[in-house]
C-alpha cells in the first residue's frame, strides 16, 4: 500500500464518532487537542486522555484506531512576528513535541499562515448536483476586505480592473448575499468557537503591518532551527501544511505557497525531520504550481497527505471539487506516490481533505468540509484508485 488510510477527528464534540470511522475504513486518526490555548504546552496527561478515547472505542470492535498524526500543534501568533515572547513559546512548543513523542503520536501537521488557516468566501456554495462545497472567489476577497473590514489602504493591494469588478457586484448584492460572505470570510478556525469578527480581524491584521514577507521567512527559519534538533532527538516528524490560499490575503505574506517556498525552507533547514504536508488542494489552487514535480522533488520530505482537488473556474478562483474531478489530475498524483514509494518502507499517512456536504448530511451542524458522508466518498474513490494503481502496475 502506499497510504495508511486516516480521518481528521475533532475529539468528543465532533459529530463524527469513531465508530463512524471506522465504517469509513479509516484506521489513522488525526486529531489535536484544541481545547488547549495556543502557545500552552500539551501535557502527557492531555495527550493520553485523547490516546484512552481510541482504545476504548477499540475495546469494542477487532477493528483498531490510533492517533496517527497531530493536526495541528498550532504556532503562536507572536513566534511568527518574531516577537521577545516567542522564545518562552517555542520551548512550550519544543515541550509538547517531547510529550507526544513520549506517547508515541510522531507526526505533526503545522503551519505558518499569519492569522487565517484557510480562507473561503462561500462555505456552502451550491453545485449542480445540490450538494455544496467550499468557494474562493478573489472578487468577493476585495469586496469583503474593501467594504465591510474597511482594511486600511486596502484598494492598494488591487488593480483598478479588479476594484471596478468589486464595485459593480457589491452593489448588486442582496443584504442575504452580504451576509453569507461576510460569516463564510469570518469563520471560525476548527475548534475555535469563539471565531473571528470584524474587530478582532482588524487588530490581527494590525500586528503584521510592518512585516515583510522576508521577516517572516526569518521568523520560520528561527522557529525550525530551535524545535527540529527537538524533533530529531524523539525521532518526531514536523511537516508544515501550504498556504490556503498559496498567494497573499487582506496584505498578509505567505511563504508556503509554491516550489520556490519550499526549496527556501528545506535548504535552510535541512534535516529531513523538517518537512511536508502534502495539499494537492492548496497547492493545486494556483496553476503555478506542477503537483507531480513536487512530489518527485521533496518525497522524502512528504510526511502527511491531503488529498482532495479544487476545479480552477480562473486565476484567484476555485471551488472544491470531487475528489477524482477537478483540475488536481488525481490519477496523476497517486501513481507518483506508488513510483517514488517503491523499495522504501514508507506508509503515508493520507485523509480525504474537504468532502461536499450532501445526503443526509445537509442541514447538519457539520463544520464545512467536514461532514461525514462526503469525506466517505472521497476516502472511498480514492482507496480504489490506490488499489487499482497498485494492481496495475505492481
Amino acid at each position: 500500500m502506499i497510504f495508511e488510510q486516516s480521518w481528521r477527528w475533532y475529539g468528543p464534540d465532533d459529530p463524527v464518532s469513531l465508530n463512524s470511522i471506522k465504517q469509513a475504513g479509516a484506521h489513522g486518526v488525526v486529531t489535536a487537542l484544541h481545547q488547549i490555548p495556543v502557545g500552552d504546552i500539551w501535557s502527557q496527561e492531555a495527550i493520553q486522555e485523547r490516546i484512552n478515547l481510541l482504545e476504548e472505542s477499540n475495546r469494542l470492535h477487532s477493528f483498531k484506531l490510533h492517533w496517527n498524526v497531530v493536526e495541528s500543534l498550532p504556532v503562536h501568533e507572536f513566534i511568527k512576528q518574531g516577537r521577545p515572547e516567542r522564545d518562552q513559546l517555542i520551548e512550550n512548543y519544543k515541550e509538547s513535541i517531547k510529550n507526544l513523542a513520549a506517547c508515541g503520536v510522531k507526526t505533526i501537521c503545522y503551519n505558518f499562515m499569519p492569522i487565517l488557516d484557510w480562507l473561503r468566501t462561500n462555505v456552502r456554495f451550491e453545485l449542480e448536483d445540490g450538494s455544496t462545497a467550499l468557494l474562493h472567489e478573489m472578487i468577493d476577497v476585495v469586496i469583503f476586505d474593501v467594504y465591510m473590514l474597511q482594511r486600511k489602504d486596502a484598494e492598494k493591494s488591487y488593480s483598478d480592473d479588479i476594484l471596478q469588478k468589486a464595485r459593480e457586484k457589491y452593489d448588486s448584492l442582496s443584504d442575504e448575499e452580504i451576509k453569507v460572505l461576510k460569516q463564510s470570510l469570518l469563520m471560525a478556525l476548527p475548534g475555535d468557537k469563539d471565531g473571528f469578527t470584524i474587530e478582532k480581524l482588524k487588530n490581527g491584521l494590525a500586528q503584521y503591518d510592518n512585516i515583510s514577507r522576508e521577516q517572516l521567512q526569518d521568523n520560520m527559519i528561527y522557529f525550525l532551527e530551535a524545535v527540529i534538533p527537538v524533533a530529531e532527538k524523539y525521532n518526531v516528524v514536523l511537516a508544515v501544511h501550504p498556504d490556503d490560499p498559496p498567494w497573499p490575503v487582506f496584505g498578509l505574506p505567505r511563504i508556503v505557497s509554491n516550489a520556490e517556498d519550499l526549496k527556501f525552507i528545506f535548504e535552510k533547514v535541512p534535516s529531513k525531520h523538517n518537512g511536508l504536508t502534502f495539499c494537492s488542494g492548496s497547492l493545486g489552487a494556483s496553476e503555478e504550481n506542477n503537483l507531480p514535480e513536487i512530489i518527485k522533488t521533496w518525497y522524502d520530505r512528504i510526511h502527511f497527505v491531503h488529498l482532495r482537488s479544487v476545479n480552477r473556474v480562473k486565476p484567484y478562483h476555485f471551488y472544491e471539487a470531487n475528489h477524482l474531478e477537478g483540475s488536481a489530475k488525481m490519477f496523476d498524483l497517486v501513481k507518483n506516490f506508488y513510483e517514488c514509494s517503491k523499495g522504501k518502507n514508507r506508509l503515508l499517512p493520507m485523509r480525504p481533505d474537504h468532502g461536499h456536504e450532501m445526503m443526509d448530511d445537509q442541514g447538519k451542524p457539520y463544520y464545512p468540509g467536514y461532514s461525514a458522508i462526503g469525506r466517505l466518498r472521497g476516502l472511498a474513490e480514492l482507496r480504489g484508485l490506490e488499489f487499482g494503481i497498485i494492481n496495475a502496475l505492481k
